[in-house]
């Protein structure tokens, strides 16, 4: 039933978020345009994933090579997972806000997750691979005392494209980096990324309590405005 809602919600936005044929002449070349929602249909395959083959076994599947996870400090996924048993119960979640990047390199998720009668939200950044699908980077979730409240429909927000040669206020494009060539070695307290044409940004905190703080900025009218703002606190983090 969940999937099927969700699929009906997939179907919905992308009616709603088709690009124009007019906006075809302000794509950078060698760039892709955003489509919201890719990163439901990916969210409803990591889900369906875990349910079949396993929770840890889903997100080894679907991660970066880079990916974070705090469990409560910041770790590399990729060691952290590693050799980890799936439990007998893997957590089940949908997503219910989505932001990406002009153009479609980096997107955000976030909704609500159950387990064993336990409630919370979770908070995923995509990042799109090398072949064009889309790999978690960063995934933290926080239990809650009472479950998110679900919205009537999905909601997608998506970056303004900046006009041809133009960037975000003043700054230059953002340095591509070659993830293969250089991979974190660790995961720091202090973490950052943004898409590759610098309309969506995201970054991370962490005290040595491991109390933790997540931001991301969407451009919006001509300027980077932040459109999430979460704090876990030391105990909720743990």
């Amino acid at each position: 039933m969940r999937l099927a809602a969700l699929g009906l919600a997939l179907m919905a936005l992308a009616g709603a978020l088709t690009v124009p044929a007019e906006a075809e002449p302000r794509r950078r070349p060698g760039t892709g345009t955003a489509n919201p929602s890719a990163l439901v249909a990916a969210e409803i395959a990591f889900n369906r994933l875990a349910r079949e083959k396993g929770q840890w076994s889903a997100f080894r599947k679907t991660m970066a090579d880079s990916a974070i996870m705090f469990v409560p400090e910041p770790v590399l996924a990729k060691e952290w997972l590693r050799g980890r048993d799936d439990p007998a119960e893997p957590v089940q979640w949908e997503p219910y806000e989505v932001w990406m990047s002009c153009d479609g390199t980096l997107g955000v998720t976030q909704g609500a997750w159950t387990k064993a009668g336990v409630a919370g939200y979770f908070t995923t950044i995509w990042q799109r691979q090398e072949k064009g699908e889309y790999g978690w980077i960063l995934d933290q979730g926080v239990a809650l005392k009472e479950p998110l409240e679900k919205p009537l429909m999905l909601s997608a927000s998506v970056a303004d494209c900046p006009g041809r040669g133009a960037w975000p206020g003043s700054l230059p494009p953002p340095e591509r980096v070659d993830r293969k060539r250089n991979p974190p070695r660790t995961a720091g307290m202090d973490g950052k990324g943004s898409s590759d044409d610098g309309t969506l940004a995201w970054a991370y905190h962490v005290e040595p309590d491991y109390a933790r703080t997540l931001t991301v900025s969407l451009r919006k009218d001509g300027e980077m405005k932040p459109v999430l703002s979460l704090k876990v606190s030391a105990q909720d983090a743990k």
